[in-house]
C-alpha cells in the first residue's frame, strides 16, 4: 500500500498562497492564530492519519461492524481516535472558544478533515458526524441542551447523528410521518423509524446523540410541519445515571463500501419512552436541520476528494514501479521495458486524477474561505459571501462526489488486473467513493437545488455575484501571458453558462416545473465543470507567480506539474460543457415525456 495519501505541499499551496488563510487573523474571531499554529496543525492532522487511521483502513472494511447482544461493535481503533479527536479539539475545531471550540478558520479544518478522509473515510466520519450535530444545537438549542450535550460531543464521548430518513419518505423529507407528542414535563414523547443513519449506534462512545427530524402531532402537512429534536440513546437524568431512551437498533445494514462504519435502521418509541427534546421552534426544524446537511454536504465532496486523492497516489506509485512494455517508437524486443508512467495513455490517466482531485480540492476550499468571510465580516459583504456559499454548497458536494468516482476507476485502470484485487486499496476506494453521491442528498437533488432555487435567489443575486467571482479571476489571468489563453477559454464558458441559465429560467416562466428541471442534473454537471475550470485558473496565478522565481528540484517539479494539471483541464474537460449546453438548451421534454409503460419488456 502506498505511504503517501495526499500532498502535503499542495495544502499549503492552497491554503497559503491561493487562498492565503493567514489574511483571517484580522478578523477578532480568529486572531488567537497565527500561520505557525495552521501549519502545526496541518502537520499533526497529518500524523493523525498516518498513525491513526490510515493502518486500518482495509482491516476496517474486512471487518465490518456488528450487532452483537442488542449493540454495535466497531473496530478498536475507532475509540482511540474519538479520544484523540476529544482530547486535540478536533471536534468542534472551528467553534467558538466559549462552546469548547478552537475558532479555527473552517479552511484549515477542512483541510484536516479533507487528509483524515484520505487516509481512512470510514473513520473520519465518527467525528466528523459529531461536529455537525453539537453545532447544530450550539446555533439552534437552549441552553439547558447546550450544556447538557456539547461538552460529551466535542469530547469525543458521545457521537452525533443526524437522523432524517424514514422508509417511505426517502429523499421527500416532507414526507416523513415520525410522531413527537408534547407532554406536560418539557419533552416529546417520540414515536417511529429511520433509515439509513450513519454511526447511530456503537460501542466506542458512551452515548448517541441524534438529531431527529419529526411531527408535532396535529402540525401541518409537508415541510411546513417538521420539527427537529435531540433524541439521545440513553438520557441524562439529574441524579447522574444514564436511562435508556427506547431507541431500539432494529437491523444493520452491510454496504458495497465504507464499511467501517455503521449505518443502521433505528426504531423509536416501542415502549413509548423515548424522549426528545425541542431544538429552536415548532414546525420551523427543516430550516435548522438544513444548516447541518449544507455542512455535511461539503464534507461529502471533501470526503470523496480525500479518497481520490489516496487513490490517486496509489496510482502514481504502481505506475512509477512496474516496468511494463517498451516506447511505441521503440523496434528492439530486446530493449528494456520501461515504467509504466513513461506511457502517454497513464500519463493522461495520472493527469485525469490530478485535475479532478485538486480542482475539486480547489472549489472546496472556495467555499470554506466564503464562510469563514462570512464569520469575519458584515453587513451586505457578509450577505454576499453566504449567497456565495449556499449556490455553491450542491456544486461543492456534487462535482467532487460524481467525478472521483470517475477518478478512482482511472487508478484501478492504471494498475490493471492488480487493481481489481484487493491486495491494493484501489478496489475499495472505488467502493467507498461510490456512497457520496447518494447520501446528504442524491446528485438528482442537488441539480434541483442548485436549478430550482440557488440561482433564483434574490432574483439571481447569488448568480450574479458568482459570475462576478470569475470575471475577476479573468481579468488577472488576461494579464500574465501564459494564462491568458485559458481566461479567454473561461470568459466564453463563463458566456455559454449565462445563456444556458436564461434560457433555462424562462422555462421557469413558460412551462411546467418537470419540463423546468427535466435536466437539472446535467446543469449541476455543467455548472460543475465550469466552477473547477475557475479554481484551476484561480491556482494559475499563483503557479505562474512562483515559476517566476526559477525554482528548482522538487518545487519546480510540483509546480510544472499544476500546471500540466491546469492544461489537461482546460483541454480534456472543460469541452464537456459543448454538449451539455446543447442538451441544456434544446428542452423537448423527452424524460417528461415518456411514459412509465414504455420501460416494459
Amino acid at each position: 500500500m502506498a505511504e503517501k495519501f495526499v500532498s502535503e505541499r499542495n495544502l499549503k499551496f492552497l491554503l497559503h498562497d491561493v487562498f492565503d488563510v493567514s489574511s483571517l487573523t484580522q478578523f477578532p474571531y480568529y486572531e488567537e492564530h497565527n500561520k505557525e499554529i495552521f501549519d502545526m496543525v496541518l502537520e499533526t492532522a497529518l500524523k493523525m492519519g498516518k498513525d491513526l487511521l490510515k493502518p486500518y483502513l482495509q482491516e476496517m472494511d474486512k471487518n465490518p461492524p456488528e450487532y452483537v447482544d442488542g449493540q454495535v461493535k466497531v473496530h478498536p481503533a475507532i475509540k482511540p481516535f474519538l479520544k484523540e479527536c476529544g482530547e486535540g479539539g478536533w471536534i468542534g475545531s472551528n467553534a467558538p472558544m466559549e462552546s469548547g471550540g478552537q475558532q479555527l478558520p473552517l479552511t484549515i479544518a477542512f483541510a484536516c478533515r479533507f487528509i483524515f478522509a484520505a487516509a481512512n473515510y470510514s473513520a473520519m466520519v465518527f467525528p466528523m458526524l459529531t461536529d455537525g450535530a453539537a453545532h447544530l444545537i450550539e446555533a439552534f438549542g437552549s441552553e439547558e441542551l447546550k450544556e447538557t450535550y456539547i461538552p460529551k460531543m466535542y469530547a469525543g464521548q458521545w457521537q452525533g447523528t443526524m437522523a432524517l430518513t424514514e422508509p417511505q419518505a426517502g429523499s421527500s423529507v416532507g414526507d416523513i410521518t415520525t410522531v413527537a407528542e408534547p407532554t406536560d414535563e418539557g419533552y416529546y414523547k417520540i414515536r417511529g423509524q429511520k433509515i439509513f443513519i450513519s454511526a447511530s449506534d456503537h460501542d466506542a462512545v458512551e452515548n448517541v446523540v441524534h438529531l431527529m427530524l419529526a411531527r408535532i402531532k396535529e402540525a401541518p402537512p409537508g415541510i411546513k410541519g417538521i420539527s427537529l429534536f435531540v433524541v439521545p440513546k440513553y438520557r441524562p437524568e439529574q441524579n447522574g445515571e444514564r436511562v435508556f431512551n427506547d431507541v431500539n437498533i432494529a437491523g444493520l445494514y452491510h454496504k458495497l463500501g465504507y464499511r467501517g462504519s455503521p449505518i443502521t435502521q433505528m426504531s423509536m418509541g416501542e415502549n413509548d419512552d423515548c424522549r426528545g427534546w425541542l431544538v429552536g421552534e415548532p414546525n420551523k426544524g427543516l430550516a435548522g436541520m438544513f444548516q447541518m446537511m449544507n455542512e455535511q454536504r461539503i464534507d461529502v465532496g471533501l470526503g470523496a476528494s480525500g479518497i481520490a486523492s489516496a487513490a490517486y497516489y496509489t496510482s502514481l506509485e504502481y505506475a512509477k514501479e512496474r516496468a511494463q512494455g517498451r516506447p511505441l517508437s521503440a523496434k528492439d524486443p530486446a530493449q528494456p521495458q520501461v515504467p509504466l508512467i513513461e506511457h502517454p495513455d497513464v500519463k493522461r490517466m495520472l493527469l485525469y486524477q490530478r485535475a479532478i482531485v485538486e480542482g475539486s480540492l480547489g472549489l472546496l476550499f472556495q467555499c470554506a474561505r466564503y464562510a469563514d468571510l462570512e464569520i469575519g465580516l458584515s453587513g451586505e459583504e457578509k450577505e454576499n459571501y453566504s449567497l456565495l456559499l449556499d449556490l455553491l454548497t450542491p456544486v461543492a458536494k456534487s462535482y467532487p462526489a460524481e467525478m472521483c468516482i470517475l477518478s478512482v476507476s482511472q487508478a484501478i485502470q492504471v494498475l490493471g488486473g492488480y487493481g481489481y484485487c484487493d491486495e491494493f486499496p484501489v478496489e475499495q476506494y472505488f467502493r467507498d467513493v461510490r456512497i457520496h453521491p447518494i447520501h446528504e442528498g442524491t446528485t438528482g437533488i442537488q441539480g434541483q437545488d442548485l436549478l430550482g432555487r440557488k440561482v433564483r435567489i434574490k432574483d439571481g443575486k447569488a448568480f450574479t455575484l458568482f459570475v462576478e467571482e470569475v470575471q475577476k479571476t479573468i481579468a488577472s489571468a488576461n494579464d500574465i501571458a501564459e494564462l491568458k489563453p485559458f481566461g479567454e477559454a473561461l470568459e466564453k464558458a463563463l458566456e455559454t453558462l449565462q445563456e444556458v441559465t436564461k434560457h433555462l429560467l424562462s422555462l421557469a416562466e413558460n412551462e411546467s416545473p418537470e419540463v423546468f428541471l427535466a435536466d437539472a442534473t446535467l446543469y449541476l454537471e455543467f455548472f460543475g465543470i465550469i466552477s473547477v475550470a475557475w479554481q484551476w485558473l484561480h491556482q494559475g496565478l499563483f503557479i505562474q507567480k512562483g515559476l517566476k522565481d526559477n525554482p528548482s528540484g522538487a518545487e519546480a517539479d510540483f509546480l510544472h506539474g499544476k500546471f500540466y494539471a491546469l492544461r489537461f483541464f482546460f483541454a480534456y474537460e472543460l469541452p464537456r460543457i459543448t454538449g451539455l449546453a446543447q442538451r441544456l438548451t434544446n428542452s423537448d421534454g423527452l424524460t417528461v415525456e415518456i411514459k412509465p409503460d414504455y420501460f416494459s419488456d
